[in-house]
């Protein structure tokens, strides 16, 4: 499934409309949550238990009957997505916290399913048929969705943003399908991704990090005092504040943009130049706990990167691995010994074979050979399909299909 986003030109009062459906939708989830807290052990609250409930809400709350019945449906899937999340984590025996569901209070966006909602002939235009009074609602660049037909289209999305709304629309397709097919490279890399450099690669080459939240701090912080100063506790908030806010979240949505942006052409990028890419199976959750590290890790965006890895390599054929962590930075990959290192130290010299190479690129290397020793075998990380070209060449014997669906597109 895929995601095509346009944004929405809208009048005040549907302004107004999406904004009371949005807090709709969240009352709804809370509702649905306090249910789910409130059951006894002889209660069984699932998933159908939660879409029931949703019909007792309309009939007892005149906004929550304005709104069309499979957003309400789709708002109680949200609050047991939660708790499945939290029965999921507590069979598996994860330590610490178990993510037990919270109230939602900032809730942007409210989700329809294949109704509620209507299409304009030329597709630049759709209409939400609820009791919302949104109405028709005018949307820009929508080349992009005139390639998939209506019936394709499983959910409709109103998504409110720091510079407007945007409507977005699911459509379940085999995205392999549209794309392109590129000509296989014969090249295998192994990527180590960083602090210093955002990534270095097998081949020795590194990528800067561009560190756009270091450079807007600053910019940041001073819009962000500015706001605090016009904040009246307690007491209805005036126009100068709510422009000093969205001064301050269009900064942070610019920031994000940028981020995002920047993975997502580095991905591209190592996917069209390399027919195998292996990659760290980071836990970058729980690195960033470390309260040092923690602002670097986010700046540079390690998780984003490799979801679009996995994205662009599940849709051009090419094979993605993430390989253990473990000793790819101490291991010598030229002889395999074992040479300990500290976070300052950027150059690996083998005290056994004499090797001398960058840290980062040291470890890229015995990443790469890691993906290809792992490679085939039964629970490997590894997406996509070996091309023929690489079979024989760098895998003898291992030319199995590794298919698997991303996560990317299975979440999207």
């Amino acid at each position: 499934m895929i995601v095509l986003e346009m944004k929405a030109v809208i009048k005040p009062y549907q302004a107004n409309a999406i904004d009371d459906a949005i807090r709709t939708v969240q009352f709804i989830r809370n509702k649905a949550l306090r249910l789910w807290m409130d059951a006894s052990r002889e209660d069984k609250i699932d998933k159908y238990a939660l879409n029931k409930y949703c019909r007792i809400l309309a009939k007892e709350y005149k906004f929550a009957d304005e709104l069309n019945s499979t957003a309400r449906q789709a708002s109680s899937e949200r609050a047991w997505s939660a708790i499945s999340r939290f029965y999921d984590n507590c069979k598996k025996g994860i330590k610490g916290k178990k993510g037990y569901p919270k109230f939602q209070k900032n809730n942007r966006s409210v989700e329809y399913k294949q109704s509620g909602w209507k299409l304009s002939e030329d597709k630049k235009k759709i209409t939400f048929t609820d009791k919302k009074g949104i109405g028709t609602v005018k949307l820009k660049r929508t080349r992009d969705l005139n390639f998939y037909p209506i019936d394709q289209i499983k959910r409709v999305r109103l998504v409110r943003r720091a510079d407007g709304y945007y409507v977005q629309f699911c459509i379940r397709v085999d995205i392999r399908d549209y794309a392109k097919p590129l000509e296989p490279t014969k090249h295998c890399t192994g990527i180590d991704v960083g602090l210093k450099v955002f990534f270095a690669d097998s081949d020795g080459k590194t990528i800067e990090i561009p560190q756009y939240y270091r450079k807007a701090e600053k910019r940041l912080n001073r819009l962000n005092r500015r706001k605090s100063k016009k904040f009246i506790r307690g007491k209805k908030q005036s126009n100068n504040y709510q422009k000093a806010r969205k001064r301050y979240a269009l900064k942070h949505l610019r920031v994000s943009r940028q981020r995002k942006g920047f993975v997502e052409r580095e991905a591209l990028r190592v996917i069209q130049s390399n027919d195998l890419v292996a990659y760290e199976d980071l836990n970058v959750k729980g690195m960033v706990k470390n309260q040092r590290l923690a602002k670097s890790i986010n700046d540079a965006a390690w998780a984003t990167f490799r979801q679009w890895l996995e994205y662009f390599g599940f849709k051009y054929g090419k094979v993605t691995i993430a390989v253990p962590p473990h000793n790819t930075s101490q291991n010598c990959s030229n002889c395999g010994e074992k040479v300990q290192k500290t976070l300052s130290t950027r150059t690996h010299i083998c005290s056994h074979c004499g090797y001398i190479e960058d840290r980062d690129i040291n470890a890229a290397i015995n990443i790469l050979k890691k993906g290809l020793s792992t490679l085939g075998h039964s629970g490997s990380k590894a997406w996509g399909d070996l091309p023929s070209s690489l079979v024989g060449e760098i895998l003898p014997g291992y030319g199995e299909s590794v298919n698997q669906e991303s996560p990317v597109t299975a979440s999207a």
